[in-house]
């Protein structure tokens, strides 16, 4: 059985990482009144917290003669982006609807980029298929105890700056930004937030254990997991964290206002747990929004 991360697991981490990811800033603001804080993890290398959880893995145990992974995208480009840094080779699986944006991102970081299937699940079958090869380290999007503990180290850093905050609210694809913010939250509630038409974690607090579920989401690329992993599960069955689902109505509708307000960009999934508090789900005094990724395209005019 895997050992699943703890707290420590975090800590340690967040010490092994300072030399290579972004110490990301917070926002403080206020939206008809009320007070909350941005955490600008979109302005990550990479564009997306994923960096974190690929930076530790890859430095935890001895170092991979090359590294394998499948991705809807951001993970894909935390790994190449660790990798290229770190001088192991790696290669990517992605289904063919990863946004170009992505794609784009992934090769520019010299990684292999291979297109298979329709799914995220598609394309993490093909990897481990090819994963075996000795000197090979798969790296598991997010059902891995080094890939948690790096993405716990967004929480660590809000809870550095901002002891005053109360709950923390993130996104959830496979639960590990999740799961990691619950293991860095210092008792603070964690608000997991998925769209309504992509809820992975949702659905298993309901059945007890981890169970497949159908994606279909403007938020896909990025919270597309069918299926929680086993790791996360285990940490965010808890009364410390609480499940919301959102529409995509209103994730984009939170996302429009992060531009027109503050004018920051972000990607559909990073704007789903300020959706969730503007819809009245998040009761918090000073909650704090974990702005996890902007990897889309955009044009200027």
């Amino acid at each position: 059985m895997r050992t699943a991360p703890v707290a420590a697991d975090v800590a340690a981490a967040h010490l092994r990482l300072r030399p290579h990811v972004r110490w990301t800033p917070l926002l403080r603001t206020e939206i008809d009144g009320r007070p909350l804080v941005l955490k600008l993890e979109h302005l990550q290398r990479s564009g997306s917290f994923k960096l974190r959880g690929a930076v530790n893995a890859l430095l935890s145990g001895p170092k991979p003669k090359r590294v394998v992974t499948a991705s809807g995208g951001n993970h894909g480009l935390g790994v190449a982006t660790a990798a290229q840094a770190l001088g192991i080779p790696a290669v990517v699986y992605v289904p063919e609807s990863v946004p170009d944006a992505k794609a784009a991102g992934i090769e520019a970081a010299g990684a292999k980029l291979i297109r298979h299937g329709t799914a995220y699940a598609e394309a993490a079958a093909a990897a481990l298929a090819v994963a075996e090869e000795p000197g090979t380290r798969y790296l598991h999007a997010y059902d891995d105890a080094d890939v948690i503990a790096g993405q716990g180290t967004a929480t660590a850093e809000i809870v550095a700056d901002a002891p005053d905050v109360d709950a923390i609210a993130v996104a959830v694809g496979g639960g590990g930004l999740a799961s990691g913010a619950t293991l860095a939250s210092g008792g603070r509630q964690v608000f997991a937030v998925e769209p309504e038409h992509c809820q992975a974690l949702h659905a298993a607090l309901a059945a007890g254990e981890p169970v497949d579920v159908t994606i279909d989401s403007v938020a896909a690329s990025a919270l597309g997991a069918t299926r929680v992993g086993e790791l996360a599960f285990g940490i965010l069955d808890s009364p410390s964290v609480t499940s919301v689902l959102v529409s995509d109505a209103e994730i984009l509708a939170a996302r429009d206002l992060l531009w027109r307000d503050f004018r920051l960009v972000v990607e559909p999934a990073a704007a789903a747990p300020l959706a969730a508090w503007l819809a009245g789900r998040i009761p918090a005094e000073l909650p704090c929004f974990v702005l996890c990724g902007a990897n889309i395209s955009v044009s200027f005019e």
